[in-house]
């Protein structure tokens, strides 16, 4: 017996010494490396927010407050988050699953039987009879075993699930991240669609004075049927499009509702008329910083990670393992006997196994392993390539734009005095409908283009932030 703390101290200092199997992690690096800038950002001036701005909450910087309270509702009730954060537990609870692996398993058994034969014996003033040969029996044990992690596969199971672990939390981080994006996206569309229905609204209260108009110069023959008409055409063709706006912003109020995890039918949101867009200025910063900052990088990256891990599970599968246990027991036949020390017994054991031939299975489980690994990095560089393209992308997008706003802001300026001095020529007589027509088209055009403009500006900022990894705090 004295051989085996012996044994079980020698397995433990081997267990203390482990060697792990699993390969040194580094960071896949990029075919190339990172740039020093964006080439976007050539000849501007990076944009510094204000101190007082919740750099986290983006969003405020477009200026609206009803935007704002959605945005809180987003955090709480969208069911895509929730579903993100389900898994981001998962993840943590396998994390403490796997590291409860590194401590011995103890377990408690008990239990009493009672047998007997045949014939039956009554003893005198006891009031009752018994079977003669009746026996009863009580044991309670105590066991425990453990698992010494001797070339690391539970360390690396561990370290596997808490990069996983990681990795759902960046996946929580990016559903955030999308969910809100999302909203400002439909928030500002459904803003759109009620500045271009006022806008539409008001032309065609104008097209119905000008019917009036072409009307009563009709019924004083000084203006042919054909302006009547035109007049008629020109204000059926704007209500259809304000059947068409209206359609627009139902839709996105819709969108809205299934964000803020409300069913459609309830959700309603007024039209707010003092609306006005706000282009906020996003300060971008370095591109080296874009790989830390953007959540689907992160989790890429956390991915890698738990794959390498996974090489120094499956290359573990080659070693033997071992097994310590331990047994105590106590048995009697009266329960007043069972803690005696005449009825205890106790044991310690240890096992080791060893597979001797597999058919190349556990090869081709680290070459598995392996493969995996490569995926998860060529994922990750590729993740990593998209989010350098998108942040161009949406870099070059937002100055186009704000040049294309400056020369449509100049276009309906114009545009409109052209349709007024139409108007009142037409008044005169000096030119014909037609022209007024013409020019009434042209400004309404040039109006909605402007503020379709205004609110691309607005959304390409949102798709900016998104790029940059949701804000820059």
């Amino acid at each position: 017996m004295t051989r085996f703390p012996h044994l079980i101290g020698a397995v433990s200092l081997l267990a203390l010494g482990a060697c792990s199997m699993t390969p040194a992690y580094e960071t896949p690096a990029l075919k190339s490396a990172p740039p020093a800038q964006f080439k976007a950002m050539e000849g501007w001036k990076t944009a510094t927010p204000s101190d007082h701005l919740d750099r986290g909450d983006w969003w405020t910087l477009l200026g609206d407050p009803q935007l704002n309270a959605l945005a809180e509702r987003v955090k709480v009730d969208n069911q895509t988050i929730a579903a993100a954060e389900a898994a981001y537990r998962q993840a943590r609870a396998l994390v403490r699953q796997q590291r409860a692996g590194l401590f011995p398993t103890i377990d408690l058994s008990g239990s009493g039987t009672r047998s007997g034969g045949g014939g039956t014996s009554s003893a005198p003033g006891a009031g009752g009879s018994t079977n003669a040969g009746d026996t009863q029996r009580y044991q309670v044990g105590i066991g425990a075993s453990w698992e010494p992690d001797v070339w690391g596969r539970i360390r690396a199971g561990i370290s596997g699930a808490k990069a996983s672990a990681e990795a759902s939390e960046a996946d929580l981080a990016a559903a955030r991240l999308s969910a809100q994006g999302e909203l400002a996206t439909s928030y500002l569309g459904l803003r759109r669609a009620d500045a271009e229905i006022a806008m539409v609204q008001a032309t065609a209260e104008g097209y119905q004075r000008a019917l009036q108009i072409t009307t009563n110069r009709y019924n004083a023959a000084i203006a042919p049927k054909s302006d009547v008409l035109q007049a008629q055409s020109q204000l059926a063709n704007a209500q259809s499009t304000l059947e068409g706006l209206v359609q627009d912003r139902t839709a996105f109020e819709n969108a809205i509702a299934v964000l803020v995890g409300e069913p459609a039918s309830n959700f309603r949101l007024a039209a707010d008329m003092s609306w006005k867009p706000v282009v906020p200025e996003i300060p971008v910063g370095v591109p080296s910083a874009l790989l830390e900052r953007r959540p689907d990088v992160a989790a890429a990256e956390r991915r890698v990670a738990a794959a390498n891990a996974d090489i120094g599970v499956a290359r573990a599968a080659f070693f033997p393992t071992f097994n310590l246990s331990a047994d105590g027991r106590s048995t009697a036949s009266r329960l007043g006997d069972l803690f005696a020390t005449t009825a205890n017994t106790w044991s310690l054991g240890l096992t080791a196994a060893q597979t001797l031939f597999d058919a190349g299975a556990r090869r081709a489980q680290v070459a598995q392993s392996r493969a995996a690994y490569d995926q998860t990095a060529a994922n990750y560089r590729q993740t990593a390539l998209q989010a350098f393209e998108d942040v161009e992308n949406q870099l070059t997008a937002a100055r186009t734009l704000e040049r294309q706003y400056a020369l449509q802001l100049t276009a309906s300026q114009a545009a409109d005095q052209t349709e007024q001095m139409l108007l009142n020529q037409y008044k005169a007589g000096q030119v014909a409908y037609t022209d007024v027509v013409a020019a009434q088209a042209s400004a309404l055009s040039a109006r909605r283009t402007l503020v379709t403009t205004a609110v691309s500006r607005q959304t390409t900022a949102v798709a900016l932030v998104q790029a940059l990894g949701g804000g820059w705090r």
